[in-house]
């Protein structure tokens, strides 16, 4: 199926990201980038599965604890600790999807959201996590040689690692798979009257979903050199789905700006409002809401459509 984004403008936004840590600190990048990646995966289940999930933060969280554990304590290289983390976000949105697909509608938010808060209470109580305190001292480690201890190196990996991410979500949007992922969304028991066996699909979009999740995670605790109950917090799987809809749900590149969007402002805000941010941020939520219904991205594609004459 032909790409909905032409190839140059994913020329220039790669383009861009090879320029920017000229200007931006390369870690303010790397944690926008990791966020991406989450955002991204979460938006491959809810955009275009129509499966809302309030306990994406589990697979977050538990990416991040799992990395930080092979890193610190295992003493795997970085790769092996990457990987073994986006490893567990499989399978555990395994465990948890074969549970949740059951249902449907505010029935699959629900289990989601309670299961993930059992996680979050498995992690508050192990003894490798660090509990409050959470898990610190976590080397960066190196990649074929270079020690990602230079905040440049680091950046490229985690780039590296949001581009793979990336291209897998678009192969799966525009592949015959993810065509039926789309016609799950619009109308299911039309999608099984043809045959289709639509829990198999949809644990398989939730795993697929869950393991970009964890190698969010498992980047981010790279990139901080720590793991915290933060990650696995149900506020956690709030904030992706505020990036997701504020970027525009169901569209390629809104998980994108969305999530660069919230990550920017907190970074801005933080120490200007306090523990106001997430005041800031529910304002901002609520007019995108009754303003831009479909999003930062979806409305500029409205209004490109009307500016050519067709219909948005």
């Amino acid at each position: 199926m032909k790409p909905d984004i032409p190839w140059r403008w994913y020329l220039s936004g790669l383009f861009v990201m090879l320029v920017a840590p000229a200007m931006i600190y390369p870690i303010l990048l790397a944690k926008v980038l990791c966020f991406v990646v989450f955002a991204c995966a979460f938006n491959l289940l809810l955009g275009y599965t129509g499966l809302l999930s309030f306990g994406h933060a589990a697979f977050f969280g538990g990416g991040a604890y799992v990395a930080g554990w092979l890193l610190r304590d295992a003493g795997l290289p970085v790769l092996a600790a990457v990987g073994g983390a986006t490893l567990f976000g499989a399978l555990l949105g395994w465990a948890i999807g074969g549970l949740a697909i059951r249902r449907q509608g505010i029935y699959f938010a629900m289990i989601t959201l309670a299961i993930a808060q059992l996680v979050y209470f498995v992690f508050h109580r192990a003894s490798f996590t660090g509990g409050d305190d959470g898990m610190q001292g976590i080397p960066r480690g190196m990649v074929f040689g270079f020690d990602l201890a230079d905040d440049l190196r680091l950046y490229f990996f985690v780039l590296a690692a949001a581009i793979a991410a990336f291209a897998l979500i678009q192969r799966t949007i525009h592949s015959p798979f993810g065509q039926i992922l789309q016609a799950i969304r619009e109308n299911e028991p039309r999608a099984v009257s043809l045959g289709y066996d639509v829990d198999r699909y949809k644990l398989l979009v939730f795993v697929i979903s869950a393991a970009l999740s964890g190698l969010a995670g498992a980047l981010k605790t790279v990139v901080f050199g720590f793991a915290t109950l933060a990650d696995s917090h149900w506020h956690t799987s709030g904030e992706v789905i505020l990036m997701t809809l504020l970027g525009g749900v169901g569209t390629v590149l809104g998980p994108v700006i969305g999530a660069a969007t919230v990550v920017v402002l907190h970074n801005e805000l933080a120490d200007k409002v306090g523990a106001m941010i997430d005041v800031f941020m529910g304002a901002i939520f609520i007019f995108c809401v009754l303003t831009f219904r479909r999003g930062i991205v979806g409305e500029g594609v409205a209004l490109y459509k009307r500016m050519i004459g067709e219909k948005g």
